[in-house]
């Protein structure tokens, strides 16, 4: 979107409030101007029967459309256009745990394809600084504790584009670490842990501000052990991610993580490679995947192993579960925007990248517009 376009719709969903009768003008990929009513030209384009709102922003996925970010040569496109069909213009590079010489040439590929394409926060690593006894669908073998050496490592092969790193707060020096990779500006994230929630406070002290999908690879909630999540949920410098597709988390309990932590519950796929593909076998890292009903799990123990989810179908399940729709779309936007210090992004509000999507009333994507392309 580099041209100057005018958009008018039946609502638009502005800095959070439903504006009726709205219309957004746009120029070289911003927003210039918001308003309601007649708009101050003929527009370029009219939209009935939809809702415009900011394009989603995926902090957590690791590839789909039939390609993993984890593959010696991922189909970056492949990705790109599976995602941005379904309305995220933005998202992370997630790469699963692998053995560090494996794992430093995947995030200096990253790197390279950050720099040049607009669409890429950054790179998420989600290992392998994991603790095993909550490990999911990673290797056990490639884990290891976070040493000075191996976050020099990354953080160099990185180039700076290192967006967040999921890190079991438990492990021997992952306090520093936390600490060392805050410092390089990368997001920290608690998760994969058996952490109680006073080693998460530790955490969240030191420089944590991500829970890495609440509830999953982590201990549940107790009335005398609260754990990780009680731990975010009360901290307000914590976003808190959620994979809302029905799998992971139960509605219930997604309604009660948006009333706990309004405004720091972040929607997140964490897709694989199967995401937008037929059931079958596929891989996720080292490891055999075996996808039945869109739901992956490892072929080896049944664990859950990422998803097939795409955030439009978050929102809806949300929406399903009793949310307020501003509520829904807000973790979908401006929450995960916000947790990576990127308020350009997740909103339609003058100054920020005009990056939108249009929902019918079913919420089905019905339009993508991106303020830049490749």
């Amino acid at each position: 979107m580099t041209e100057r376009m005018l958009l008018t719709v039946d609502r638009a969903l502005a800095e959070g409030v439903l504006v009726p009768d709205a219309w957004v003008e746009t120029a070289d990929g911003i927003i210039t101007a918001v308003g309601q009513g007649a708009p101050p030209r003929a527009p370029d384009l009219e939209l009935r029967g939809v809702t415009l709102v900011p394009g989603f922003v995926d902090l957590h996925c690791h590839g789909g459309g039939g390609s993993a970010f984890d593959d010696g040569a991922p189909d970056w496109e492949a990705v790109d256009r599976f995602h941005g069909e379904r309305g995220s213009t933005s998202r992370a590079v997630s790469l699963v745990t692998a053995p560090l010489d494996e794992l430093l040439p995947r995030v200096a590929a990253a790197a390279r394809r950050c720099a040049v394409d607009p669409s890429l926060l950054g790179i998420h690593l989600e290992g392998p600084f994991l603790a095993d006894s909550h490990r999911g669908a990673h290797d056990a073998s490639a884990l290891r504790a976070p040493t000075p050496d191996a976050v020099e490592q990354l953080l160099d092969a990185g180039e700076g584009r290192i967006l967040q790193v999921t890190i079991a707060p438990e492990l021997p020096g992952a306090l520093d670490a936390i600490g060392s990779f805050a410092d390089a500006g990368a997001r920290v994230a608690v998760g994969h842990t058996g952490a109680d929630a006073a080693t998460a406070r530790a955490a969240f002290d030191a420089g944590a501000t991500l829970l890495t999908h609440a509830c999953n690879a982590m201990p549940p909630l107790h009335h005398r052990a609260p754990g990780p999540l009680a731990a975010a949920l009360l901290d307000e410098r914590v976003t808190l991610e959620a994979i809302a597709d029905g799998h992971h988390v139960a509605p219930e309990m997604l309604a009660l993580l948006l009333r706990s932590a309004p405004g720091r519950i972040a929607l997140v796929t964490d897709a694989m490679a199967a995401a937008g593909m037929p059931d079958g076998d596929y891989r996720i890292g080292a490891l055999d995947v075996r996808v039945v009903g869109g739901l992956p799990r490892l072929a080896a123990d049944g664990t859950i192993a990422g998803s097939t989810l795409t955030l439009d179908r978050a929102v809806r399940v949300l929406v399903a579960a009793g949310v307020p729709f501003e509520v829904a779309v807000d973790a979908a936007t401006r929450a995960p925007a916000n947790a990576v210090g990127r308020d350009d992004l997740g909103r339609i509000r003058v100054g920020a990248r005009a990056d939108l999507v249009a929902l019918d009333a079913r919420l089905e994507v019905v339009g993508v517009w991106r303020a830049s392309t490749r």
